[in-house]
C-alpha cells in the first residue's frame, strides 16, 4: 500500500528540508505520532530514530533508518517493525517564486497476519496521509 502527497508552501526549500529531513519534527506534521527520538547519527545515511504512534487504536513502535539523504532536497527513511516494512520518501523542490513543493509518499508492505486487514488498513491509511499533509502544510507555514 502506498500515500503520496503533494504540499505547496511559500517557505523556502532549504528551510523546509532542514525542517522535515529532521525526523524527530514528525511529531509536529505527521497526525500519528506522538514520539520520535533519534536513537544513533547525525540526520545523514545510517542515522536511526525510533517513532512511536498510534494507528487504528494501537500504540506502535517503528525504528526507522534513513538509507538515501540527498542535501539538495531528497530523503529516503526504512522502518520496520514486527507487522510491517515502511519506505518513506520527502522530497522538496524549489519553487521559481520562492517558495517549495513537497512530495511526500510512504509505502507500507505489512506482514502475512497484518494482510488480512488489507481493506481497512487501505482506508485508514488514505485518511492518515489527507491529515499527515493537513498538518504538515499548517507546521510549514509556521516557519
Amino acid at each position: 500500500m502506498q500515500i503520496e502527497r503533494r504540499i505547496e508552501t511559500d517557505r523556502e526549500a532549504a528551510r523546509v528540508f532542514a525542517y522535515l529531513s529532521d525526523f524527530e519534527t514528525s511529531t509536529e506534521w505527521d497526525p500519528g505520532t506522538v514520539r520520535t527520538v533519534r536513537e544513533s547519527g547525525d540526520g545523514g545515511v545510517g542515522t536511526r530514530y525510533r517513532n512511536t504512534s498510534r494507528f487504528l487504536g494501537r500504540t506502535v513502535e517503528v525504528t526507522y533508518t534513513v538509507v538515501a539523504l540527498d542535501p539538495s532536497g531528497h530523503i529516503e527513511l526504512r522502518g520496520e517493525n514486527s507487522s510491517l516494512v515502511a519506505h518513506d520518501t520527502i522530497t522538496v523542490t524549489p519553487d521559481p517564486r520562492g517558495g517549495s513543493t513537497v512530495v511526500y509518499r510512504a509505502q507500507f508492505d505489512f506482514h502475512r497476519g497484518v494482510r488480512l486487514l488489507a481493506p481497512i488498513l487501505a482506508i485508514a491509511l488514505w485518511q492518515l496521509g489527507n491529515r499527515a499533509a493537513r498538518d504538515m502544510r499548517e507546521a510549514l507555514a509556521r516557519l
